[in-house]
């Protein structure tokens, strides 16, 4: 991506940046993502509409996990945010690399990056992030509801406006129920 990368702000509150942009002190969120080949630099809509919604969520001493977290930018937001815990994974191992460089650019220190897929967690969480696609959706969706503290909270994205029915329905027969949905560009959340 290079030099031709712009920086996006999100709610004006959540700046996402590549380390050759200057920081920016007015906004309260600053996130720097090395401009790679990993999916998270906030461009995509289905990003920018996982950050927005992020930014409206009390995570304050929470458990969270990003599935599938590519570049790792919805877990440094988490750990920006005040997320007891935050654990990222990605079976992509040139996202996990990725992840693991933003992390640390971040000074994310309690994000712990892991290889693999949502067969490696076996915790139970407050919040969990999956911004994948809609067939990883619904084939982890009943991991997601094993893995999901009662009251807990599932933002998933990565489908289309027309994915809603078969997503809310395999959602439904896990225990879990839609409280609340977004649209970007025929994108949903």
């Amino acid at each position: 991506m290079g030099k031709s990368y712009k920086p996006v702000v999100i709610a004006d509150k959540c700046y996402v940046r590549a380390p050759f942009h200057p920081k920016m002190e007015k906004y309260k969120y600053d996130i720097i993502i090395e401009p790679k080949m990993s999916f998270g630099t906030a461009h995509h809509e289905t990003t920018a509409l996982m950050l927005e919604q992020i930014l409206h969520l009390d995570l304050k001493d929470k458990l969270v996990l990003d599935m599938g977290c590519g570049t790792a930018v919805l877990a440094i937001l988490a750990y920006k945010m005040g997320a007891g815990k935050v654990t990222a994974i990605d079976i992509d191992e040139w996202a996990f690399n990725n992840a693991k460089e933003n992390v640390e650019r971040n000074n994310a220190k309690f994000v712990k990056v892991l290889f693999g897929n949502m067969e490696l967690t076996k915790g139970i969480y407050d919040v969990i992030f999956a911004n994948i696609n809609r067939n990883v959706l619904m084939h982890d969706i009943p991991l997601y509801a094993e893995n999901l503290n009662k009251h807990g909270l599932l933002l998933m994205s990565g489908f289309y406006e027309a994915d809603i029915p078969v997503i809310e329905e395999r959602a439904k027969d896990n225990g879990l129920k839609l409280s609340s949905s977004s649209l970007k560009n025929n994108w949903q959340l």
